[in-house]
């Protein structure tokens, strides 16, 4: 059977569109999941990034915590969790927000450390204080960097939060897994099928976020 007849399969099965197991449900669980790491690797690195990045200071620092970062395996990680924690929602947390965390810290570091400095001198020059130059001044000149540190970590968090179901929880990560138990193969190509769809839609998102957030002079700089 070839790939496209097993995709026709999976997504032509009724069974698959309703109740707990099937598609609309599975994906609001696995949107949930990866929009909860993204807001607290967001929530942890955005303010790091623009504080380094606007004061110049502790660059090396960050970048000694982003490769570290980088370098944890997620799902060798989720076992550790998961035998140190037990079942719930915080040993998939830990991993997906690791993962996270480095594209957003260094690529916000980075937009904010790349700037033109002409701007930011005369704001400064007009009697404007720190904040007002960070959020506006700089901030906005380096949200297209910003927004694309974000995209990055929402299609890996996107793309890995299947590892999900290996400790029980949901997800379309469900369909890998239990479709793999079962040697049914359908379902496991239908299941990456949607992992790899959502990630491709995450891309779209941020484009529109991007057109409707970004000023066009920015933009056109960029």
């Amino acid at each position: 059977m070839s790939l496209f007849q097993f995709i026709s399969d999976f997504f032509r099965d009724n069974a698959n569109w309703h109740g707990a197991y099937g598609i609309p449900h599975r994906l609001l669980e696995h949107v949930e999941y990866s929009l909860i790491a993204l807001g607290i690797a967001a929530g942890i690195a955005l303010p790091v990034g623009l504080v380094t990045g606007h004061t110049g200071r502790g660059g090396n620092a960050l970048a000694l915590v982003a490769t570290a970062a980088r370098a944890l395996p997620s799902y060798g990680l989720l076992v550790l969790m998961f035998f140190w924690l037990g079942l719930g929602l915080t040993p998939v947390m830990i991993p997906l927000v690791a993962l996270a965390v480095p594209p957003i810290l260094v690529t916000t570091y980075e937009a904010m450390r790349t700037l033109d400095p002409a701007p930011v001198d005369a704001a400064r020059g007009m009697g404007m204080g720190p904040a007002a130059v960070l959020f506006q001044v700089e901030l906005p000149s380096a949200l297209p960097l910003v927004l694309s540190g974000l995209r990055s970590a929402a299609i890996q968090v996107v793309s890995t939060t299947a590892i999900a179901a290996t400790v029980s929880l949901g997800g379309l990560g469900r369909f890998v897994v239990d479709g793999l138990y079962q040697q049914n193969y359908t379902i496991v190509v239908g299941g990456a099928t949607l992992i790899a769809g959502l990630a491709l839609v995450t891309i779209a998102l941020f484009w529109l976020v991007g057109r409707f957030v970004v000023s066009p002079g920015v933009r056109g700089r960029r």
